[in-house]
């Protein structure tokens, strides 16, 4: 309006076309689809721990009161490991494929189904992570656990480890249902991780148009104002997501209420 105001006529046209730039890009987060009710419902959490600074008691009475059936993680140290182990996470989700890193590195995923096929990343800054969970009712899911590296340093490794990380996807069994959470230090304005879902991948949160959910930081005098960390669901969708505090940690956590299908024969 201060352009047409003072008759700035080329800068009112850019400010339109960047507005309808964003709103392209945006409203898929608000729009949302109807839930029809069909597949397995299961919950998802993805949880930075910021090394092993977060409550281990908080996260665990989360995953308790939500009953969350996978949980992803990032910055998990040995010590995050052990405190975890020490409160009672491995009893209320008895299978676990980690693999624990000083400070940024470490990353792991914690379930209620057995898990098989578990592979470890090669060539990542920070440790990337699947596994197989086999679900009563729907059969094997690939689980994914992410980290890239966030691009303080340039973007040139940062953009390419998201390229990678898409390969992983694309390459994951097209007959089964999959999950991938993480801190993915992108938001759904990178282009980089809007790519992602360019094939099976969907984003739970603009699944179910829970909007821009923001999760970073948590821990400065001002509340957090990016969303970089996501659940990706593909062979279903998710119907709910939100975010919850995690004292002790830098991120919200992450919680989607998925519906999957089951494998494809």
């Amino acid at each position: 309006m201060a352009f047409v105001a003072m008759r700035q006529w080329s800068g009112a046209a850019a400010a339109i076309v960047v507005v309808a730039i964003a709103t392209w890009t945006q409203a898929p987060l608000y729009v949302g689809r109807p839930d029809n009710g069909d597949g397995h419902a299961m919950t998802v959490m993805q949880a930075n721990l910021l090394f092993d600074g977060a409550d281990p008691r908080a996260l665990i009475d989360e995953v308790r009161a939500r009953n969350v059936a996978v949980l992803t993680v990032d910055e998990l140290t040995p010590t995050a490991v052990e405190d975890l182990g020490r409160a009672g996470l491995d009893q209320v989700l008895p299978y676990r494929f980690l693999s624990p890193g000083r400070t940024a590195t470490g990353t792991g995923i914690w379930s209620s189904y057995p898990l098989s096929e578990t592979v470890e990343y090669d060539g990542f800054v920070l440790n990337q992570l699947s596994a197989t969970a086999e679900i009563p009712g729907v059969g094997p899911v690939t689980v994914y656990a992410f980290h890239p590296v966030p691009p303080v340093y340039g973007t040139r490794v940062w953009a390419d480890e998201l390229s990678r990380l898409r390969d992983i996807l694309d390459r994951s069994p097209a007959n089964r249902p999959a999950i991938a959470g993480g801190d993915f230090n992108a938001t759904y304005d990178h282009r980089q991780f809007r790519a992602m879902l360019s094939g099976r991948f969907g984003d739970a949160a603009e699944e179910a148009g829970a909007g821009h959910l923001v999760t970073y930081p948590t821990d400065k005098r001002w509340p957090p104002f990016v969303g970089i960390d996501h659940i990706l669901v593909a062979g279903g969708r998710a119907v709910v997501v939100e975010t919850i505090g995690l004292p002790g940690a830098d991120h919200r956590a992450l919680v989607a209420q998925v519906r999957l299908h089951g494998e494809q024969r």
